[in-house]
């Protein structure tokens, strides 16, 4: 066992990748000399160079762009973007190039490319850098989609993502670049697409991902001591999504809750809620609950900002009213 930080876990897999496998490299704004925006690949250069740990001009087209090439070429790139508030400037690369690449071309050629950005609120960075717009990216076909939640999976789904022969877009949230936790990297982990049950119970099943859950677990403790066993899931992957442990859980239960820090309307947690509802239709004592972002632009005061999105005690009372 050994203490890391998200930002440290994300480092080290980097690290272990570019050893194994010479045809990994980072390509990004600062991420060089500069060491990432977040700190993430801060020190890289050193131990790797500037071939390998390559600096951009501001052009996240030709970032993205320049890693579907490569990766098409027989390179394992990892395209970083600031914030995933800019992957709008690179849909056609992303959307148009690298997810339909491999269906295009009857499966000859691929795109193996990790696009590592960050999204979420947490700093007061305002309506342009605290979007979580992870929907845009569930809703285009031949994007995987990864989103790591604790220290462990910020390691383990970014080695594992640099092992897919297809894009990945791995998005990092802010407020957990922080986040200290004992890991052990050598346990064995799910399997790649495979959900995490991260609290049992059997009176209502959460289901989240990235920081949500922690304020999942966070109101799980709080319904506990009212008498409400709550079950918690850490999707960890939204393309691939492993719907079999949600049906798992919801059956037991029979009562769901979807969190989400995205927007309500449209978002992730619209989805799931969904398909919860055709496929375990049932097992549910009430409706599916939906507890997201609101449909508003973020906002740069710390207080609308975190009144925008979902916090424990808001899904505390959701989850009393789902019980009630």
């Amino acid at each position: 066992m050994e203490t890391l930080t998200y930002r440290e876990a994300l480092r080290r897999a980097l690290a272990d990748a570019m050893e194994e496998d010479p045809d990994v490299f980072v390509i990004g704004e600062e991420v060089g000399r500069y060491g990432g925006a977040y700190g993430v690949t801060k020190g890289l250069i050193e131990q790797f160079g500037p071939d390998r740990l390559i600096d951009t001009p501001i052009s996240e087209a030709a970032i993205v762009g320049t890693g579907v090439g490569a990766a098409m070429a027989g390179m394992r790139p990892v395209v970083e973007l600031m914030y995933v508030d800019f992957i709008g400037m690179t849909m056609d690369q992303l959307a148009n190039q690298a997810a339909k690449i491999r269906y295009m071309f009857g499966g000859q050629i691929g795109v193996p490319m990790v696009l590592r950005t960050q999204g979420g609120t947490g700093r007061s960075a305002g309506a342009q850098h605290s979007q979580s717009l992870e929907a845009y990216v569930m809703h285009t076909p031949g994007l995987r989609l990864a989103m790591p939640a604790t220290v462990a999976d910020a390691y383990h789904l970014l080695r594992q993502a640099l092992r897919q022969p297809d894009p990945v877009v791995f998005i990092e949230h802010k407020a957990l670049y922080a986040l200290s936790e004992a890991v052990d990297l050598a346990a064995p982990v799910p399997d790649w697409g495979r959900a995490a049950l991260r609290r049992p119970g059997g009176d209502l099943a959460i289901v989240s991902y990235s920081r949500q859950l922690h304020h999942a677990l966070a109101a799980a403790e709080r319904l506990d001591a009212e008498g409400i066993a709550a079950a918690v899931i850490d999707l960890r992957t939204l393309n691939p999504l492993d719907f079999e442990t949600v049906r798992g859980a919801v059956e037991a239960a029979g009562r769901a809750m979807v969190v989400s820090e995205g927007p309500l309307t449209a978002g992730v947690a619209a989805e799931l809620a969904a398909r919860i509802s055709e496929e375990c239709f049932d097992f549910l004592e009430n409706p599916v609950l939906r507890v997201a972002g609101e449909d508003v632009p973020i906002s740069v005061s710390p207080g609308l900002e975190a009144a925008s999105v979902p916090t424990p005690e808001l899904i505390v009372d959701a989850a009393r009213r789902l019980m009630a």
